[in-house]
């Protein structure tokens, strides 16, 4: 089952959508897609909570 991530449901006014195989490699797009659509350089346990929140099977 794939793992889904809305940007907009982050908090971002961003259309992006992230898909991955497992938790692990969502945030580490989620992370890389902040970084450089954002500029968020770091990722806080606050930022990560939320990214969890928002997760999504598909």
């Amino acid at each position: 089952m794939k793992k889904v991530i809305h940007c907009r449901d982050v908090g971002f006014d961003c259309d992006g959508i992230i898909t991955a195989r497992t938790e692990e490699e969502a945030l580490t797009l989620a992370a890389e897609h902040a970084n450089k659509v954002h500029g968020v350089t770091k990722v806080t346990p606050e930022i990560a909570s939320k990214i969890k929140s928002v997760m999504r099977d598909e």
